[in-house]
């Protein structure tokens, strides 16, 4: 039997995401994205092929780097002019039953108080069909707007992002216990206080005494993704992620990266096969594969270079406009940049990679592989990357939007279907029922288990205090 494929949609509620400048290209309906009739009708076309999710993005701040300043990023719409996410799923939640929704927010601007409670609302609302990316940021124009100077260091970041998770466990899984709301009418009583307790947290970053807001919602926590290629992200992710994504430009890369983030999630205890991986993937999809070139032939002549630089130069901290288009990129000699070069060789050694030739790249789906041609084509391409690399499955960008979809849904599914690659109907249950197969909730081997008997915890901590 062939292995099942997961598909998200990798989408952001903004004009240009991942292929800069084909907003201009006239099938595109990108600039709908303040539209709720876009994202509604985007829900009911996902849901109809069966993807997993709508795998939201999200950035603050803006792409500022490219000649020190945002000029390009506005010219191009390069992922600004952007809106909230979380404000796109309830509606969307509205006109579907299974479709899972994952939603980026940063804990670098946001304090897991607050948050915790918009996490339950939504999960709540959708009946647990919410997941919650987690990154820490890297934009510095953000943390500007926000009163710092600059973005904490890298894996300074993710000592916060340790404690961050920490307050959150404490308030979605330990502070209300099963059963806490009654809703007695005949004893007038709705839940019960004995039952609902203080987290007490104390910590490095934060201090949060009370009780969380919510009463328990289906999942509890959502379902946790994390996207992060470091060292130190594919670590946080081994211990707290049940989705990871990456965007690996081969599959060289993608092997290592995958192979090494299973093998860090078994050392942390947990089952490396219940923890899913998903690669950013583009596909332009066809009747036939010559109809597929014809279509990636003239999306192509609406990518913008600028647009492109100014991605690059945000997502490497380093000014590309400093350099000629045929520049090659060997001969600069940065570590982001040389770990780009790295990246992108693995994929043909013989190769040099001029400033432009990277930008190509990127101008239609961002730094993930791009996949052109017909439905059997493509099909194939995708299986022997998940065979390849034992990757689970794949955030699809789009390059023209929602054509880029609709092809999938109406080209690509079937056939994937045909082949026993691709589910033809949804799972029951939450978004982690359906993605796992098991119960709505955490496994006990997961660190947030560690949380859900807050008195117990206090207990001890007691025990262990007089112990002194």
């Amino acid at each position: 039997m062939p292995r099942e494929i997961r598909l998200n949609a990798f989408e952001m509620n903004c004009v240009g995401h991942q292929s800069p400048g084909l907003w201009a290209h006239p099938r595109d309906r990108a600039w709908q994205y303040k539209d709720l009739e876009y994202w509604t009708e985007l829900a009911r076309l996902l849901e109809r092929g069966k993807f997993d999710g709508i795998f939201i993005a999200d950035v603050i701040g803006i792409y500022d780097v490219l000649g020190g300043n945002g000029e390009a990023a506005l010219r191009q719409s390069t992922q600004v002019p952007v809106n909230d996410p979380l404000a796109l799923i309830t509606p969307m939640a509205l006109v579907s039953e299974h479709l899972g929704f994952g939603l980026t927010a940063s804990l670098s601007f946001e304090h897991p108080y607050p948050f915790a409670r918009r996490l339950s609302t939504l999960d709540h609302l959708t009946r647990g069909r919410i997941g919650w990316n987690i990154v820490t940021s890297y934009l510095d124009s953000g943390a500007r707007n926000l009163g710092q100077q600059a973005l904490k260091d890298h894996d300074a970041r993710y000592d916060y992002a340790d404690e961050y998770l920490e307050v959150i466990y404490k308030l979605l899984e330990g502070s209300w216990e099963e059963g806490a709301v009654v809703r007695d009418r005949e004893r007038r009583l709705f839940t019960e206080p004995a039952k609902v307790h203080e987290i007490g947290h104390v910590g490095k970053h934060f201090q949060v005494p009370g009780i969380h807001l919510c009463e328990p919602s289906p999942q509890r926590t959502p379902v946790l993704y994390q996207a992060g290629a470091s060292s130190r992200g594919k670590q946080f992710a081994a211990e707290h992620a049940e989705c990871v994504f990456v965007a690996a430009p081969s599959k060289s890369i993608l092997k290592k990266t995958v192979a090494d983030i299973r093998r860090r999630a078994e050392e942390a205890g947990r089952d490396p096969r219940k923890v899913l991986i998903f690669n950013l993937q583009t596909v332009i999809v066809g009747e036939t594969d010559a109809a597929a070139q014809a279509k990636w032939r003239d999306y192509k002549q609406y990518a913008s270079y600028e647009g492109a630089l100014a991605l690059i130069s945000g997502w490497t901290g380093i000014d590309f406009g400093q350099y000629r288009p045929d520049q090659v990129l060997e001969h600069i000699h940065t570590n982001a940049i040389q770990s780009a070069v790295e990246a992108f060789s693995s994929a043909d050694p013989n190769r040099t990679w001029t400033v432009r030739e990277l930008a190509d790249w990127v101008g239609i789906g961002g730094f993930g592989p791009l996949i052109v041609g017909s439905a059997q084509t493509v099909a194939d391409e995708l299986q022997s990357w998940v065979e390849d690399t034992d990757v689970d499955g794949f955030n699809l960008a789009y390059a023209v939007t929602p054509e880029t979809f609709v092809d999938v849904v109406e080209l690509l599914v079937p056939e994937l279907q045909k082949r026993g690659a691709f589910k033809t109907e949804y799972a029951p249950g939450t978004l982690r029922e359906k993605l796992f197969g098991e119960g709505p909730r955490l496994p006990a081997s997961h660190p947030a288990a560690g949380y859900r008997d807050l008195a117990a915890l206090e207990a001890g901590r007691r025990g262990a205090t007089a112990g002194a």
